[in-house]
């Protein structure tokens, strides 16, 4: 089948790669110049996917503090599928560190101690965390300084087992690298995408058998009013379990929008991330810091490496990273890691997150079509699933990865090419 795909972003290249691993012909366009990451301390000059601004924390246990329990159940589902993807790359000549899984922590100042416990609290009366997913474990302190002997003494710590993180820049880059045969078109901007066509600038209109819109805030057909900067700390207390008290309004909105309208309604979700250079600091695994205002997250990577971030700002602004959210996020992480006091600031960088009215990821199907996008501050975690769903509710199931095969949906068969599907969130139950 010939494929056009619109957007080399995570779900781009994780749909080029599958789609090419099973015999079909792909063509991908982007308008960034390249498959390579932007060069780090270019901050904010190349607009770029934004998958690369990303800490790859694999989390589905501590997302259920600000999202609903599909988002757990699917992040959950994905975590054995990126270290299925991982160990096929591998399979295939990849040598670059992609995934690591040894559980994430959850920590705590003693003064934080009652925010940390609603947090908690929100976890545990989850409605699928004792059925699905293992509940977070806590650590007393020796049992914290022996696991992670570079925090803070006198920290409360939960662990959380299974959770995992991918190396965003490298899986990218390896996604492309062994995605064989597929034609990259960089430098080329989809201006629209309908069933079985692209609507490319300046080279009108390309036949497909399938289009695949996943161009995040690229798909957006109309402008949106300027918004104010407003720091949106993740979550915001007091909110219930899913941190979306007003998002639960906007359902019905939704259900009543056409596909193409819902999209349409795409925002920019601006983040910002630092990296931090420490030799000699040994993190095995992510430490979220809990606190009333905000979760920063601390997220060691090869080479002495360490990302730092947490902020949600509702603004589409691209600029660099601003001077509050610098100093806020390097005195919480010194604050958790004393040892990074001597670490050196290599980078920052912002971006901007592709969100939906409800903050939830939406996958469409048609004849000759596929869209998803709205996957917000869960690309990293959600992406293997959707796509592995999404491909099987077109008829085009994905190649098998090393040992893992594809859900089949409710009713035993899978949806052939003429059956539509359109929902918030694909689910299946976790393997």
């Amino acid at each position: 089948m010939r494929i056009g795909l619109a957007g080399a972003g995570v779900l781009g290249r994780l749909l080029a790669w599958q789609l090419s691993r099973a015999g079909h012909a792909v063509t991908v366009f982007d308008p960034a110049p390249g498959p390579q990451a932007p060069p780090t301390g270019q901050l904010g000059a190349v607009q770029h996917a934004a998958g690369f601004t990303a800490a790859g924390m694999l989390s589905p246990v501590a997302e259920l503090d600000n999202a609903g329990p599909d988002i757990a159940r699917l992040g959950w589902r994905s975590l054995a599928l990126w270290r299925e993807v991982a160990d096929t790359l591998r399979a295939e000549g990849c040598t670059t560190p992609l995934f690591a899984q040894h559980g994430s922590l959850m920590v705590a100042h003693s003064a934080d101690l009652g925010a940390a416990r609603r947090v908690l609290a929100r976890l545990e009366t989850a409605p699928t965390l004792s059925a699905d997913l293992p509940p977070p474990r806590p650590l007393d302190r020796a049992a914290l300084a022996e696991l992670e002997p570079a925090l803070a003494p006198g920290l409360h710590a939960w662990l959380l087992p299974g959770e995992a993180q991918v190396m965003p820049r490298e899986m990218l880059a390896a996604l492309a690298e062994h995605a064989h045969g597929v034609d990259w078109r960089w430098g080329c901007r989809v201006e629209r995408v309908e069933p079985g066509a692209l609507h490319i600038e300046g080279l009108g209109v390309l036949p497909f058998d399938l289009a695949v819109d996943v161009r995040g805030l690229g798909a957006r057909t109309k402008p949106t009013p300027p918004r104010p900067n407003t720091v949106r700390p993740e979550p915001v207390e007091g909110l219930s379990h899913s941190g979306q008290e007003g998002l639960q309004q906007a359902q019905p909105e939704r259900n009543a929008l056409q596909a193409t309208d819902l999209v349409s309604r795409v925002r920019g979700v601006r983040g910002e991330i630092i990296w931090l250079h420490a030799p000699g600091v040994n993190l095995q695994r992510p430490v979220r810091l809990l606190h009333p205002r905000h979760r920063v997250y601390i997220v060691p990577r090869p080479g002495n490496l360490f990302v730092v971030g947490a902020s949600e700002i509702e603004s589409e602004d691209r600029s660099p990273v601003s001077l509050r959210s610098a100093v806020e996020l390097m005195a919480a992480a010194h604050s958790a890691v004393p040892e990074l006091a001597e670490a050196r600031i290599v980078h920052m960088e912002a971006n901007l997150r592709p969100a939906l009215p409800d903050n939830e990821p939406h996958t469409h199907t048609e004849p000759g079509l596929l869209r998803i996008n709205g996957l917000f501050r869960h690309g990293w975690l959600l992406a293997p699933a959707l796509v592995q769903d999404a491909l099987v509710g077109t008829g085009l199931p994905p190649a098998p990865l090393r040992g893992f095969s594809p859900p089949v949906p409710e009713g035993g068969h899978s949806l052939g090419p003429g059956e539509a599907r359109s929902s918030a969130v694909l689910v299946n139950s976790p393997h």
